[in-house]
């Protein structure tokens, strides 16, 4: 079974960067497509970006598409989400998964982190 372990995540004002990590556990990390999520209070759950297993193929939400970049490094079994231009309705809890495929649905996902926090303040 896969474990994910998120970081980077923290307070920001409007405009500025973070970069999130996520280090996963298994070998097999090169075999998996990954997908960041995110969750804000009393919303559900939802797509950010996802990534092919070899890095060739990436995805996005539209509300994120030319400020986000999602990026692997298969040697370190590492996916990353490099966040720009922040706004404040970016700030949720942000969550990377591992699945079959880099799809835009939480089901397609069969392992998922314990998430961190992104605060954007205006």
């Amino acid at each position: 079974q896969a474990r994910l372990v998120e970081s980077g995540g923290g307070s920001v004002q409007a405009g500025g960067s973070l970069r999130l990590s996520c280090a996963a556990s298994r070998r097999t990390f090169r075999s998996y497509a990954m997908g960041w999520f995110r969750q804000a209070p009393g919303k559900e759950r939802e797509f950010v970006a996802s990534i092919s297993w070899n890095g060739r193929s990436t995805y996005y939400a539209d509300s994120v598409k030319g400020r986000f970049t999602i990026s692997r490094d298969n040697a370190k079994s590492t996916v990353y989400l490099q966040m720009n231009s922040l706004k404040p309705e970016d700030t949720a809890v942000y969550y990377c998964a591992a699945g079959t495929e880099p799809l835009a649905v939480t089901t397609e996902y069969d392992y998922w982190g314990q998430g961190t926090q992104v605060t954007v303040s205006s």
